[in-house]
């Protein structure tokens, strides 16, 4: 991992910024020569948009900030500057200087597993007023995330999974049990079974604990399907390609996890991924299939690709059998929440108001955009059966991730609870967001649990 920051501001280059609708303003502070020289590069302010300027023109570079609203637009900086100690000045009042530095961090991540990244990013130096370890181990967590949804299948199935979780519980004295196989079935997890069993990895529940039992329980819950086929309601290769990231809502709850244990935030936590592949065998389960359930209901299979709920189902039973005071869980769900609201922003859901709240809030601290979605109990009847307790999918193509999270609802036993199905992957480069592997959600979740739990 190449550094992010600078250890001070001491021999840095200077980084001015511009916003698009005081451009002029904010470039006073520059030679007349510098000014002119911007003017014929046609440079706007424009949120990313970056400049290095000649010798001697009052500062080294100048970075545009669009509307001044949004840190990410530092993303565009580490690897269009030179790699060496940067300084930011003319920073707005509006923007937290600590969302600045981990915007920095986001924008300095290259996967650099397989393939060496071809250049060292550029340092920054802390601005005033930033919490440095906090901005810290954000980029450690967001990095967490990150490689663990762009490693491929082949090292981050269920076993790579398992190793990873052990890694972090072991940096800060977690516990570990792990569930695997037909122990599952002894341990009645049948739905985790079930969808991971034709797989060559043998499915798991992995759990991880930490912090006083005295504090208040929290559970974060993760799909961790590390590559789903569709199993025998198989995908067509198109959307297959990606399905790596299908453990995304794993990693995110894994690197949320880590955020807790690293700030010592005075909760205890509990910690479950179902890790799995969704695969094709003789033993692969079907539809029309009838599967028991921890929670004792039984649900039919419509169709095998709708798997995602059925291994999250088991685990929430699970975590509601403890006096937990919150669940949060992660998925990648449907593929109707991208259709609703793209890639970038991530649907949530919760029947509890003040949690909504904090977590609206918390996504415009965090800069993690998140768009709450209603728990329609209108569509709640589309999941039940004729010969089993409820469905594994609603009625038709409508309404697929509302229908999703009011599945995983019939688990929850009343807790206070909220779902995230959320993309965990960025098609495209945007600042701060390289193409790949994302940590969505669970940044908004982050502010919340702050804000929860006496952090804030």
């Amino acid at each position: 991992m190449a550094q992010t920051f600078a250890e001070s501001a001491q021999s840095a280059r200077t980084l001015l910024t511009v916003r698009a609708d005081s451009r002029d303003a904010d470039l006073s502070s520059l030679t007349e020569a510098a000014r002119a020289f911007v003017s014929r590069t046609g440079f706007k302010g424009g949120a990313g948009e970056m400049l290095v300027l000649p010798e001697g023109s009052g500062v080294d570079a100048i970075i545009g900030l669009g509307k001044g609203e949004d840190p990410l637009a530092f993303g565009s900086a580490p690897y269009y500057l030179e790699a060496c100690d940067w300084q930011i000045t003319g920073l707005p009042a509006t923007l937290d200087p600590t969302q600045v530095m981990v915007a920095w961090a986001m924008g300095a991540y290259k996967f650099d597993r397989y393939k060496a990244a071809p250049r060292a990013p550029a340092r920054l130096a802390a601005p005033e007023g930033a919490d440095i370890a906090e901005a810290a181990r954000l980029a450690r967590s967001i990095r967490l995330a990150r490689d663990m949804v762009n490693t491929p299948a082949e090292d981050m199935g269920p076993d790579g999974i398992q190793t990873t979780v052990e890694a972090v519980a072991d940096e800060f004295g977690a516990t570990v049990r792990v569930t695997k196989g037909d122990q599952l079935l002894k341990d009645n997890y049948p739905m985790i079974h079930a969808v991971g069993r034709a797989a060559e990895q043998e499915p798991r529940l992995i759990e991880m604990e930490w912090g006083d039992e005295a504090h208040p329980r929290v559970a974060l819950i993760g799909k961790g399907v590390a590559f789903d086929s569709g199993g025998l309601d198989i995908k067509p290769a198109a959307g297959m390609r990606l399905m790596k990231k299908d453990m995304g809502g794993a990693a995110n709850a894994l690197a949320l996890a880590r955020l807790i244990m690293d700030a010592k935030l005075p909760v205890r936590l509990h910690l479950l991924i179902s890790a799995v592949e969704n695969a094709i065998s003789g033993n692969a389960f079907r539809p029309g299939d009838i599967l028991d359930s921890r929670a004792g209901l039984t649900v039919e299979i419509d169709n095998t690709d709708a798997e995602g709920r059925l291994v999250l189902g088991d685990a929430l039973a699970r975590a509601t059998e403890e006096d937990v005071d919150l669940v949060l869980d992660f998925a990648t769900l449907t593929g109707a929440a991208r259709i609703a609201l793209g890639p970038e922003l991530a649907p949530f859901y919760t029947d509890d108001e003040s949690l909504a709240e904090a977590i609206n809030q918390g996504a415009v601290a965090a800069h993690d955009p998140v768009w709450r979605m209603p728990l329609w109990d209108g569509y709640d009847a589309q999941l039940d059966g004729t010969i089993s307790d409820l469905k594994n999918t609603g009625d038709g193509p409508f309404a697929g991730s509302v229908t999703a999270a009011l599945f995983l609802r019939r688990f929850v036993k009343g807790k206070r609870w909220a779902h995230f199905d959320i993309f965990a992957w960025n098609p495209k480069d945007k600042p701060g967001r390289p193409m790949g592997g994302e940590m969505l959600g669970s940044r908004a979740a982050w502010s919340a649990l702050k804000s929860l739990y006496g952090k804030g």
